[in-house]
């Protein structure tokens, strides 16, 4: 359905996508807080725990206006590709665990600055998993966003550190699993995908966090709760922003996560920002946004040619 009043659900997009944006920058803050005390698996399965804890009341809302609320619920979430959850949610908590371990360790506008080369790994990986063609234009885009990459993390100098292969281990990594959730997505349902995913990754996070426990004390049981629920916050304002706008337009608005954490790097761990991390960071900045906007010309073209494709011979 076509809203009656397209600018305000534009706007409406544009501010769930700030808040969503917000909610993810808080996040990374409470990622690197907690960390000072406790391991970054520890991190990991709170994380997913107290967002868990957060969805389902969400997710178990619409089964309790059924008869019968439980097997209402239990049918929402049914799934036949149990076998591809497991390895989706392999790969994606692992993605995890190389994401907030980057967090913890690298200055915060590094870290996040190269989680954004997601989108570039997602069009190549797209190609071979998916079997979508990629034209000179996203190949242009793509060997952009690498030199974005090499700028920031510089394996030619001796400013060069291991460390931020892990933060572009988990951009490779996430791309794998936005492939995984396409592929899942046109079976199941959203609710059902979510579902799965937590109810999977709490105990999946949990193994190796039992291998190095330390309980969290004090202010850390804070910074836990609140990187779960900003976390959760930031996925549900996400879906919901794209649901209602233009991807192309809204990718730009994600961005603005990198001077959050860039000011709070400052403010709250005395971090400085190189001019390497902002000459690399604006280049995949503008290497993924171009990317956002060719796949949604080519949706909107897609979705105009359908219906005419549709058409029987002679009408």
């Amino acid at each position: 359905m076509v809203s009656a009043n397209p600018h305000r659900q534009h706007l409406h997009a544009a501010l769930l996508m700030l808040g969503s944006t917000l909610g993810f920058g808080l996040m990374a803050i409470f990622i690197r807080l907690a960390s000072k005390t406790i391991p970054t698996w520890e991190v990991a399965f709170f994380r997913n725990l107290f967002g868990f804890l957060a969805l389902l009341p969400l997710l178990f809302a619409p089964a309790l206006r059924q008869p019968r609320p439980l097997q209402a619920f239990a049918d929402s979430v049914r799934t036949q590709q149990f076998p591809r959850y497991l390895l989706r949610t392999m790969i994606g908590i692992a993605s995890m665990f190389c994401g907030f371990w980057a967090i913890a360790h690298l200055p915060m506008a590094q870290a996040i600055s190269l989680t954004y080369s997601s989108p570039i790994f997602v069009t190549i990986a797209a190609i071979f998993m998916l079997g979508e063609k990629v034209r000179i234009r996203r190949w242009l885009a793509v060997g952009a966003g690498f030199i974005g990459v090499l700028v920031i993390v510089q394996p030619w100098s001796h400013a060069f550190s291991q460390a931020s292969l892990v933060a572009v281990a988990a951009a490779v990594l996430s791309a794998l699993v936005a492939i995984q959730i396409k592929q899942l997505s046109a079976i199941d349902k959203a609710d059902t995908i979510v579902f799965w995913t937590y109810a999977l990754w709490v105990p999946m996070a949990l193994l190796p966090a039992l291998l190095d426990w330390h309980w969290p004390q004090g202010s850390t049981w804070l910074w836990l709760l609140a990187t779960g629920l900003m976390g959760t916050t930031g996925q549900l304002l996400w879906t919901r922003a794209l649901k209602l706008g233009d991807v192309s337009a809204l990718t730009p608005i994600s961005f603005m996560q990198l001077p959050i954490v860039t000011l709070a790097g400052w403010l709250l761990f005395d971090e400085t920002v190189g001019a390497a991390t902002l000459i690399g960071a604006g280049i995949i900045l503008a290497s993924t946004f171009y990317i956002a906007h060719r796949e949604a010309v080519l949706l909107r073209k897609a979705a105009t040619r359908a219906p005419s494709e549709a058409k029987l011979p002679g009408e």
